[in-house]
């Protein structure tokens, strides 16, 4: 069994595991929320979305800029756009509108955090009803910088862009001493998270960095990693414990740059055929990780409808329930909003393009997308 080589790597159209670990990912975080075993430390799942939004989108722009010599700001704002805020803004509606219909709209936290949710500062409002959109409010500033730092940085020199992503990890580091005694400590280290991803997806384009990274694209290799990472998943808490306290920070914080990394290295390994990617690209993986954006925030809904049916459930069976029923209204949002919407993004983009070409304003620019970023755009949805 060889490892891939990095021509290998580059002509990859899809990642048919990250379909799987976007279900891991989603459930553990459901599981965490409503009665799943804390030894599972489900609330760890958040951090593997933020590697993989990192390494996802900075992949497709330096596989965009490889393939066309630019990196195109429009088309990146408008797929985000498409795929991201059309299933959020329904979700908050209905959350909404349940607020209201029961009395709850000022008592539950919701009208009060709605400057937040409407401006994706959510990481920083009070507990409510839609408080899982937190990992939106980082997401969407990333979403929003990385891009124009990258272009500044130069369209070749990817010295720089693992430099300033290098840089940006260290800054999460050092800020999060003085965020830890406020009302969200350590949420610079979420940025540590994405910014692993952005640095392994700087590594693996470059030769070089593939070279290193290589050992680990071993179809053998990548059942050792995978049992490496379950080990690091379950010792999240013990590690936490003790490390808590360290330089006055608590414990679940500072573990979180470890468990980055460690993901950063099970991503690596997942880029390759091998026994561990042939389970995490089956079927039933592909449907919970394609609709594990939808999932990620019907979760609460689920569980508010669950309770008014099944008030007695708990622990185990309300994990279970809730995550069943998440799914089952994820796969409706999916159909009707997400899949619609992405469409008309490509529909867009695609029209955008044509009157370019026609007006001669970004001549050579006006063809469909390759089969290629086609492929990875679909595979590339990582947020929670």
């Amino acid at each position: 069994m060889k490892s891939l080589t990095h021509a290998d790597y580059l002509a990859l159209r899809r990642f048919p595991a990250l379909d799987g670990l976007r279900a891991i990912a989603a459930v553990l975080v459901v599981f965490f929320h409503y009665g799943g075993p804390d030894w599972l430390q489900g609330w760890a799942g958040v951090q593997m979305f933020f590697v993989l939004s990192g390494f996802l989108i900075t992949t497709l722009m330096l596989r965009e800029e490889r393939r066309t010599g630019r990196i195109s700001l429009e088309e990146f704002y408008l797929r985000r756009a498409f795929r991201i805020l059309p299933v959020y803004f329904v979700v908050l509606f209905a959350t909404i509108a349940g607020s209201l219909v029961m009395g709850t709209f000022v008592s539950n936290g919701t009208g009060p955090a709605l400057r937040y949710f409407f401006t994706f500062t959510n990481e920083f409002a009070d507990a409510s009803p839609y408080g899982q959109s937190w990992s939106l409010g980082i997401e969407q500033k990333f979403y929003l910088v990385w891009p124009l730092v990258a272009i500044a940085l130069g369209t070749v020199v990817l010295k720089r862009r693992a430099g300033a992503a290098a840089l940006g990890m260290l800054l999460a580091l050092v800020v999060v001493n003085f965020t830890v005694s406020h009302s969200n400590p350590g949420w610079p280290l979420h940025y540590f998270s994405i910014l692993t991803g952005v640095l392994l997806a700087i590594a693996l384009h470059s030769p070089r960095g593939f070279a290193l990274l290589r050992p680990l694209t071993n179809p053998v290799a990548q059942v050792f990693v995978s049992l490496g990472f379950v080990m690091v998943h379950v010792g999240v808490k013990p590690m936490a414990g003790f490390l808590d306290g360290t330089g006055g920070i608590p414990g679940h914080v500072l573990v979180v740059p470890v468990y980055a990394l460690a993901t950063a290295v099970l991503l690596t390994s997942m880029v390759t055929p091998g026994p561990v990617t042939a389970v995490l690209s089956t079927k039933p993986m592909q449907f919970v990780g394609e609709r594990s954006y939808s999932l990620y925030l019907v979760q609460t809904i689920a569980a508010t409808v669950l309770a008014f049916v099944w008030p007695e459930l708990s622990g185990l069976g309300q994990a279970a329930g809730v995550t069943a029923l998440g799914l089952a209204l994820a796969s409706v949002l999916y159909a009707t909003v997400e899949i619609p919407m992405i469409d008309l993004g490509r529909r867009v983009i695609t029209r955008r393009r044509a009157k370019a070409a026609v007006t001669g304003g970004v001549a050579g620019r006006g063809a469909p997308r390759s089969t290629d970023s086609s492929r990875l755009a679909t595979t590339g949805q990582a947020q929670p």
